[in-house]
């Protein structure tokens, strides 16, 4: 029965999921707040700082916050995602996030964001080990408005996921 949409292949790696979603922030502490206290959302606060960026390597510091259902809400610096994903660092303006798709192993990021350039997105960065230990790469799809950032990741470095996260999926 014809749908309307793409029919996805038997044996296909990519899942209807997503892991996590990755809010640009202008001012780290400023929305830790707002979202802890305002919010009420719980987190153990910022972590990461160790990991230093520079001006092509992003920093590590980011607030995680564990959803419902398994997702993660992340808020990194907006220079710090602009750099991860490998796109120019602009002014601010809506729309800045990234959506997380966590798989198995490097292999099945490679091959989704092969799959993702071939049905028209753009490969901003190529899959590649970051310095806290996970393997990912971004695929982005443009359209004439705006922009969605996409990241697929595979995680090496359990004591870098959020908090309780480790115990039932890989990501951060």
């Amino acid at each position: 029965m014809k749908t309307g949409r793409p029919e996805i292949e038997e044996g296909a790696t990519m899942q209807p999921r997503i892991h996590a979603i990755t809010l640009a922030v202008s001012d780290l502490d400023r929305a830790l707040k707002f979202y802890r206290d305002g919010l009420g959302l719980s987190t153990k606060g910022i972590f990461g700082t160790e990991f230093a960026g520079d001006d092509r390597n992003p920093a590590g510091a980011v607030v995680m916050f564990n959803l419902q259902g398994g997702v993660i809400l992340a808020l990194w610096p907006r220079s710090e995602l602009a750099k991860d994903a490998n796109v120019p660092f602009a002014p601010q303006k809506t729309g800045e996030f990234s959506i997380g798709h966590a798989v198995a192993d490097r292999k099945a990021v490679d091959e989704l964001l092969a799959r993702a350039k071939a049905a028209g997105a753009t490969v901003t960065d190529a899959g590649h080990e970051r310095p806290w230990g996970i393997y990912s790469g971004y695929s982005a799809i443009r359209t004439a408005t705006c922009g969605r950032s996409c990241g697929i990741r595979r995680s090496t470095c359990p004591r870098h996921r959020a908090p309780d996260y480790a115990r039932s999926r890989r990501h951060l």
